[in-house]
């Protein structure tokens, strides 16, 4: 990889942005559903440290990983995620919902239908859509913070903006 070339998703366009936006305001009632009764803490902080790893968004990957500590998820666990990992001490019952979050982040957003109606019938609707939910939390977040870099790479000419490979691993001592 050239360390030269800003590599990250960001939002390219206002309409890119607004389309999460309006999906998530949309969304504002089951988002207390979700939050309070159908994700824990946990499970929540696993499932954003999976995007955000795919993503690189070097603010939400700072925030959560000290979230994720708060909740209880061990320095072991988010090792293996940021090295793009599904940590091997996943509880069962959350397994296939982080690698559907990293299938989704890599594919912009865009998964596989079938492994979306895996999902579903997995966890059922209502819970694949909390997941899905957060998930799109967590991307808008992601793409915004890789904008604000993105924008500093451009007015620095290069300069700022840009996150070392070995900085990604460097917060869990």
């Amino acid at each position: 990889m050239n360390k030269t070339q800003f590599t990250r998703r960001y939002y390219r366009n206002p309409k890119e942005l607004f389309g999460d936006f309006g999906y998530i305001f949309s969304q504002r009632k089951f988002i207390r559903k979700t939050m309070r009764e159908m994700i824990s803490d946990e499970f929540r902080e696993r499932l954003m440290m999976v995007v955000t790893e795919v993503n690189g968004c070097r603010y939400c990957r700072d925030f959560h990983l000290k979230e994720s500590l708060k909740s209880g998820i061990s320095e072991a666990e988010l090792a293996e995620i940021l090295e793009g990992r599904i940590p091997k001490d996943t509880p069962p019952d959350e397994y296939q919902a982080l690698a559907y979050a990293q299938h989704w982040a890599e594919n912009n957003a865009q998964a596989d239908p079938q492994i979306w109606q895996n999902l579903v019938e997995n966890y059922g609707q209502e819970k694949a859509d909390a997941i899905q939910l957060v998930l799109q939390m967590i991307r808008m977040g992601n793409l915004s913070g890789n904008l604000v870099d993105f924008l500093l790479y451009k007015i620095s000419f290069g300069r700022h903006g840009l996150v070392e490979d070995e900085e990604r691993f460097s917060i869990i001592k």
